[in-house]
């Protein structure tokens, strides 16, 4: 069965091992809920997921260490990433999501990342070769980044992702 965590809640699971966290474009608003889909997706599974967005976001808070309340969000997203077995990164190509593009850099050569970039993200060529450089798996469509998480944490299930 399914978890989801989201911020502010505490980051307590005692084993990692099927954790995933969804980095990528959030950008109220403008980006899609594609943390959702994912999850309804994947409901059936035994895993865990680490959604960055919040349930109640308040976009006046000011983006600065000094503000408890974004250096919280900002901190459990590290340590969300930090501890998590698998990171899937989506690039909605409505956004530019440069928080996403930040995390690809810190996550790079981390192992666990599976990246989705579809025709149309500003900045396209640049997640190619950061994920081509650091061999990491790239695929083209949401529906692929599903199946990559179902392969990782079931790999007897389905097939792997198709690098693009």
């Amino acid at each position: 069965m399914i978890h989801v965590i989201k911020p502010p809640q505490r980051l307590d699971l005692q084993d990692y091992g099927k954790a995933v966290f969804l980095a990528g474009s959030i950008e109220m608003g403008t980006a899609e809920n594609w943390q959702d889909q994912v999850a309804q997706a994947l409901t059936n599974e035994d895993l865990t997921l680490l959604n960055p967005r919040r349930d109640v976001w308040d976009p006046t808070w000011e983006q600065t260490i000094s503000n408890p309340n974004f250096r919280q969000q900002v901190t459990w997203e590290l340590e969300a990433q930090d501890r998590a077995a698998m990171i899937v990164m989506y690039f909605d190509p409505a956004t530019q999501s440069p928080i996403t593009l930040l995390e690809l850099g810190l996550f790079a050569n981390s192992g666990k990342l599976v990246v989705c970039c579809p025709d149309g993200f500003w900045r396209k060529g640049n997640v190619e070769v950061v994920c081509d450089r650091y061999h990491i798996p790239m695929v083209a469509t949401l529906p692929d980044l599903i199946e990559s998480i179902r392969h990782r944490v079931s790999p007897q299930t389905s097939s792997g992702p198709n690098r693009t």
